[in-house]
């Protein structure tokens, strides 16, 4: 499975290379497998520069943002043509906040910016997003990340917010795309599980990777992974197929049986009666 990190290039996934969005309509999710040497997912240009811009010395902010500070700051790395922080001025602000690109602490900056796509902060997300979390410095950034994750590792709402924030982040809204490329859908599986990770996760992404057949991940499959990582239990022994579960999960559960040679019991017993489904 591809190795990515957090920030692609513009367009990271070619409209012509983005599955159509029937790969998984009504639970027909496999395909003819990718040709060979497709698409590879980078997340930022390999072209970069060397030496980021020094952003202006600014120290925590006060109780009520600075507007001045934060158009400032946003100036400061902003594109040259556009504007809008592009992939280049959003690896320099990495580079200023001391954090790696393809950090969790950087997706739950742009969940906090509610930024509409990777690679790419516009003035409002920026400017409005910062304000929000009342922050107008890279010092204050740094001061207030820890915390906003903290808040969402222990918040079941806020964590969800974020995991479902992270599907609309990784498609290619430029092309319209509607389906996530499922290497695409590893890479930020395994990221937005950097806290609250299912004891399912490796198993589930090495079927994904163990089935190249699979192309796509739409919307409804990705938010419902959530409820049956924490419905199924850590063996999937409270698997129940009469749950109107992505029939995608149904395979990965037949997977899993013919693995270990055996078959998940349908008497689940109290343990899964106290796993309770929410669906919405």
């Amino acid at each position: 499975m591809s190795e990515a990190r957090l920030y692609p290039a513009p367009s990271h996934v070619p409209s012509s290379c983005a599955p159509p969005e029937t790969i998984l309509s009504n639970g027909n999710h496999l395909s003819a497998p990718p040709e060979a040497g497709g698409t590879i997912i980078r997340f930022y240009p390999t072209n970069r520069r060397t030496h980021s811009k020094s952003a202006p010395t600014m120290g925590v902010a006060d109780s009520k943002p600075s507007e001045a500070k934060l158009t400032a700051l946003f100036d400061q790395y902003k594109d040259e043509t556009e504007d809008s922080i592009l992939a280049e001025g959003i690896e320099s602000l990495c580079q200023d906040l001391q954090i790696s690109p393809d950090d969790f602490k950087i997706l739950v900056l742009a969940w906090k910016l509610n930024a509409e796509q990777m690679c790419r902060f516009t003035r409002s997300e920026f400017v409005n997003g910062l304000k929000n979390i009342r922050v107008d410095s890279i010092k204050s950034i740094q001061s207030r990340l820890p915390d906003l994750v903290n808040e969402v590792a222990q918040n079941d709402d806020q964590f969800k917010d974020l995991y479902r924030f992270t599907f609309r982040f990784g498609l290619d809204s430029a092309t319209g795309q509607r389906i996530l490329p499922t290497d695409m859908a590893a890479v930020l599986w395994k990221l937005v599980f950097t806290i609250r990770e299912p004891p399912i996760l490796g198993r589930w992404l090495n079927f994904l990777d163990t089935h190249p057949m699979i192309r796509g991940i739409p919307k409804d499959t990705w938010n419902m992974f959530l409820n049956f990582s924490e419905h199924v239990g850590n063996d999937l022994s409270c698997y129940d197929d009469n749950e109107a579960w992505p029939s995608l999960f149904d395979d990965f559960v037949e997977y899993e049986n013919d693995q270990v040679n055996q078959n998940i019991t349908k008497d689940k017993g109290k343990e899964c009666d106290d796993l309770v489904i929410k669906k919405d």
